[in-house]
């Protein structure tokens, strides 16, 4: 009875997690396309919505669930502060540059157009931008929040990271000016 009761419980709790993934990613999108793209109603892309839900909840959920998983079991420092960067160094030099090339291929393939094409002209301003953000997030994740909570704050609270990366897929990512003009 506690094993099929833990074993439900565990269902719901990826259940929920997908859910709640798939709705903050779209959320995203949402408020790229609404408030930063002033698309309004009219203009609003359902289908790039649902892409974005999509992927967040059936891609990025699982690689990284995975890849916390792995960083927390596969290194383990006796110096936590040593271990904590580390993590952070390691997710930004592997799990940040792949996670930005599996999104924008992936997402430019389910629009129909060319992987190569979108990542030449988003993938090292992206890198960049996330870079400039997400070892700070990272280092609080890290040493503050549990394993099992760490998808969800990468997702929960940086909603305005997700809207960059729709905006970065979307195609008015092409008239931004280069991170050498911006000076990043």
């Amino acid at each position: 009875m506690v094993c099929g009761a833990l074993i439900t419980h565990l269902v719901l709790c990826r259940i929920q997690l997908a859910v709640s993934i798939t709705v903050v990613f779209g959320t995203g999108d949402v408020l790229t396309e609404q408030p930063v793209e002033k698309k309004g109603i009219k203009g609003y892309d359902l289908p790039r919505t649902g892409r974005m839900a999509f992927y967040g909840g059936a891609i990025w959920r699982l690689a990284a669930t995975r890849w916390f998983r792995f960083l927390q079991a596969k290194i383990v420092l006796q110096n936590k502060t040593l271990e904590m960067v580390t993590h952070v160094a390691i997710d930004q030099t592997f799990f940040a540059p792949a996670s930005l090339f599996v999104f924008l291929s992936s997402m430019s393939i389910v629009e129909g157009s060319s992987p190569s094409e979108k990542l030449s002209k988003s993938f090292i301003t992206a890198l960049r931008r996330n870079q400039i953000v997400w070892p700070f997030m990272s280092l609080f994740n890290f040493r503050f929040v549990p394993l099992d909570h760490r998808v969800i704050l990468v997702n929960v609270i940086p909603l305005g990271w997700n809207c960059y990366l729709s905006d970065a897929n979307s195609s008015t990512m092409v008239a931004y000016a280069s991170p050498m003009q911006q000076g990043i």
